[in-house]
């Protein structure tokens, strides 16, 4: 064996031998030009702060041990040292109960957020932000018609793109709510160059944090978050958010009990091809309705339209079982709902009647407040019929709208009919429906009538193409009249519901 080394000596030797570049060579010019001197820090070194750590110049050696690890290791912003922030830490941790639940809730979600805020250099913060904005509850709405987890007010929705109709409202959807709410939070950055003000801006609107700063430097004052004069709700804000942050970092310090979320998608997102009801997809996905809409909280309706709603979320486990479910469903149509648009302004009794619906049917499908009458073009929701071949287009899934009116106050009257007039020239002559004109007098749509017949008509108190559709309907408006006979109509519509921006 000791024979061997000498020989294997030489053919490292010789291989070495070819592999050494040529003096000429332009790598050899590149390395000879190149500096050779160790290059030292000036002064004594330091630890690395989180922000440094989570530079692309650093990398961690090992892979997070759970969600909170990975968005401990991307923390960027400064921290804020306020007594508010102590302040928020006492409130919070008094309050375990709350905090657990409300970390159970966002299991559902964080790991898509911190997944899109990574994919856009973001600081992982802000992935804790849904927490002060509604503590993780997608069907949060504020006093001021705020909705969803990151809490849009309609106008700012639709100028992120967040579809708002009565199918389905994005504001409350997981994912298009997040890239809007990551939209905005990029812009309002852009605008201010601070996260503070950035996170002060998304709270009280970005005109008003840009007033503050303003008076500010005109009096020659600091424009940091820490010295703007703003609302107590946005004075809180950022504090409320450090807060949380500080006992994501160091649980133990404030005796809270993080749940284990692991580092992997809680959720997968389907394509459907068809409308779809809720209950047979969550039954094909083999999940709970409950659970169904926990990831899809955006649905408002029994049915998914496809058109609007391409994709829904499902729990990762579940995506292919609903697949393969669905690839063997063989049972028809996979919708039992469709949408009608009404073609002329119609009480809620016409509409039902036209739809095959009992009125209250109608009414509770569709929201109906009581006292209404529907206008034309108002997309409503109705039963789908086995010849109904064609799903809900695009044009109506993200359109589709409810407009009503309240309903006219009518009297009570009598005519007498005359020779040749028939149930529906006197409903023309009155501008009543025929429906409602026979259901007054407890007659069938095409009974003849004798002359000098008495017939019963429910007359509006101003002129208006509806009337009440049912003797009930019309004695409820006589006693109306009867009480108030100056009151011409009622205020309708549901009450306001529960914030800001």
């Amino acid at each position: 064996m000791k024979l061997l080394y000498p020989v294997l000596l030489s053919s490292v030797l010789f291989l070495a031998g070819c592999a050494t570049v040529s003096p000429d060579s332009p790598a050899s010019n590149a390395e000879s030009s190149a500096s050779h001197t160790p290059q030292y820090p000036n002064g004594s070194l330091s630890p690395l702060t989180p922000a440094q750590v989570t530079t692309p110049g650093v990398a961690s050696l090992s892979a997070p041990a759970d969600l909170w690890d990975r968005i401990r290791r991307g923390f960027a912003m400064p921290d804020l040292d306020h007594e508010l922030v102590h302040d928020r830490e006492q409130w919070y941790s008094s309050r375990p109960d709350y905090i657990l639940r409300m970390t159970e809730r966002s299991s559902k979600y964080l790991f898509h957020i911190v997944e899109e805020l990574e994919r856009r250099g973001m600081p992982t913060e802000l992935a804790l932000l849904p927490y002060i904005e509604s503590a993780f509850n997608p069907q949060a709405v504020s006093s001021a018609k705020a909705a969803g987890m990151w809490q849009f007010m309609p106008a700012t929705g639709t100028y992120f793109d967040l579809k708002q109709n009565i199918f389905r409202d994005d504001r409350r959807d997981v994912l298009a709510s997040t890239r809007a709410a990551l939209d905005y939070l990029q812009k309002l950055y852009g605008m201010f160059g601070d996260w503070h003000l950035a996170l002060a801006a998304y709270n009280w609107g970005e005109g008003s944090v840009g007033r503050a700063i303003e008076r500010n430097r005109k009096a020659g004052l600091g424009i940091s978050y820490s010295e703007l004069n703003m609302p107590a709700e946005t004075r809180l804000y950022v504090p409320k958010l450090q807060a949380v942050k500080n006992i994501v970092n160091t649980p133990d310090a404030f005796s809270a009990e993080l749940p284990l979320i692991e580092n992997h998608p809680y959720f997968q997102a389907v394509d459907i091809k068809r409308d779809i009801d809720v209950e047979l997809a969550a039954r094909l996905a083999d999940v709970s309705v409950a659970d169904f809409r926990a990831l899809n909280p955006s649905l408002s309706r029994p049915v998914i339209f496809a058109a609007g709603t391409p994709q829904i979320l499902l729990p990762w486990d579940n995506a292919k079982v609903f697949q393969r479910n669905l690839a063997a469903y063989d049972q028809g149509q996979y919708s039992s709902w469709t949408v009608w648009t009404v073609p002329s302004t119609l009480t809620v009794a016409d509409a039902a009647q036209r739809v095959g619906m009992s009125a209250e049917g109608l009414r509770t499908l569709n929201n109906i407040p009581p006292r209404m009458v529907i206008k034309a073009g108002s997309a409503l929701m109705v039963p789908r019929s086995a010849s109904t071949l064609t799903d809900v287009s695009s044009q109506v899934a993200d359109n589709g709208h409810m407009a009503l009116a309240p309903e006219i106050v009518t009297r009570r009257t009598t005519v007498k009919a005359q020779k040749r007039d028939t149930l529906a020239s006197l409903a023309s002559r009155h501008r009543v429906s025929v429906a409602s004109l026979a259901e007054w007098n407890d007659l069938k749509v095409g009974s003849a009538l004798k002359a000098g017949q008495s017939i019963v008509l429910f007359v509006p108190l101003r002129g208006t193409s509806i009337a009440p559709s049912s003797p009930r309907a019309a004695k409820v408006a006589v006693a109306r009249s009867s009480k108030a006979p100056a009151q011409t109509s009622r205020k309708g519509g549901t009450p306001s519901k529960v914030k800001k921006r």
